[in-house]
């Protein structure tokens, strides 16, 4: 073979595999987003979020993973977590909200935002976060496989760290509405169906076993919904008497079918567009 036509096959090879993504400046900003095709970090201008002391309802679990990162970010052994449990409880919040109070004093600290869809890739991720100066929160929003997904199997990559171990500046929080990140039928479904049901579903049942913290989310009363747009209108300065705010709050969950801060946070905005006061 000729050399003209080695030299085709090896840009040809190098435009179906681009060169490794090089790392940012992790300095301009406390947040990032990991894309894939091409492989790079995006850095957020600003985080999506809520300050950790309007989240009610949830103290247990927001002094557990505060400390868990306060310990990260200290440089001292932490656990990954899960958050799992009802939707709109604040899981989400909670870690970002979490992540800007720990980093107010550490920001070195960096919260790095990975999509479901973009889990095969975290090895490569990975790679290019290992050796940074800057300590990084893995973030996965609303974690769950189905029948057929692979992905858990990348997963084990953070959790795990296979051969070369998880990267010592890195942790994986994940956020699911089920506690074993598959649905509930699905797992009696291929227990029931498999040769050996014991093993069917070990796999991925077990996956969520490798996360050290597991913070559950209930839904909550009515007065912890109260008080929730109560913090909300002190804090951003939105006049309204408890008479009012009660059954207003009262009605707007009725019409949601649901009680939760998600709810609160809706109700809340539409009272601040009324009063018109910006958020």
């Amino acid at each position: 073979m000729s050399d003209v036509a080695l030299t085709r096959i090896a840009e040809a090879l190098e435009r179906i595999s681009p060169p490794a993504a090089a790392a940012p400046d992790f300095a301009t900003a406390e947040a990032f987003v990991w894309h894939t095709a091409p492989d790079r970090l995006a850095p957020v201008e600003k985080v999506n979020r809520i300050p950790l002391e309007l989240l009610v309802g949830i103290d247990r679990a927001a002094d557990t993973l505060l400390e868990n990162t306060r310990h990260f970010a200290s440089g001292l052994p932490a656990n990954n977590a899960l958050l799992w449990g009802a939707r709109g409880m604040g899981k989400s919040s909670l870690v970002k909200a979490v992540h800007a109070s720990v980093a107010t004093d550490a920001p070195t600290l960096k919260l790095v935002e990975v999509l479901r869809e973009d889990l095969p890739s975290i090895g490569r991720l990975l790679n290019l976060l290992r050796g940074a100066d800057a300590r990084f929160v893995l973030f996965c929003d609303d974690l769950s496989f189905g029948h057929d997904d692979s992905h858990y199997k990348s997963l084990k990559a953070v959790l795990d760290g296979g051969v070369e171990g998880r990267p010592e500046n890195v942790v994986f929080y994940a956020t699911s509405n089920r506690r074993h990140l598959m649905p509930r039928d699905m797992i009696e479904n291929e227990r029931s169906t498999a040769i050996n049901p014991s093993e069917a579903v070990e796999e991925k049942v077990s996956l969520s076993d490798r996360f050290g913290l597991w913070l559950g989310f209930h839904p909550c009363d009515q007065d912890a919904y109260l008080e929730m747009i109560r913090r909300y209108c002190a804090a951003y300065g939105v006049k309204i008497d408890d008479e009012t705010l009660h059954a207003e709050a009262i009605e707007w969950q009725q019409t949601r079918g649901a009680r939760s801060g998600r709810v609160a946070w809706q109700y809340f905005t539409d009272l601040a567009g009324r009063r018109g006061v910006r958020v």
